[in-house]
């Protein structure tokens, strides 16, 4: 039996699909579990924004679609909470998306936290 892991990170957009897609892809080719996760800032409220939450509803059915399980996490540390998670569900794969306008790298600060990890960055623009 293969043990791959492939994570999914979202943000409270609909448009992270694609993503979840792509993790579906990528999973379904390594025969690996898929699992989606949303950090959300404290104090956003549980599911934020009225449109946030119908977005995070949204992903949560796509999610499900593909056999994988989402979790919702509060923290202020995005780079260390989503590390922290990571191992916790032991994956191999991370999939995110990358703003091609975006200052911050986020794909490579989590690499820098998780050596052996494979961080695959999808343009969202």
């Amino acid at each position: 039996m293969n043990n791959l892991h492939v994570l999914v990170c979202v943000t409270g957009q609909k448009t992270c699909e694609r993503l979840i897609l792509e993790g579906a892809e990528q999973a379904r080719q390594l025969d690996a579990t898929l699992s989606v996760v949303h950090v959300a800032k404290p104090g956003a409220g549980v599911l934020g924004s009225p449109e946030e939450g119908r977005a995070l509803d949204y992903l949560y059915q796509i999610a499900s679609a593909h056999g994988a399980e989402m979790t919702m996490i509060h923290s202020d540390d995005v780079i260390g909470t989503l590390a922290a998670h990571a191992r916790k569900v032991g994956a191999d794969m991370i999939v995110m998306g990358v703003s091609a306008r975006g200052n911050w790298d986020l794909p490579r600060a989590l690499e820098l936290h998780l050596p052996g990890v494979s961080v695959h960055g999808v343009y969202t623009e």
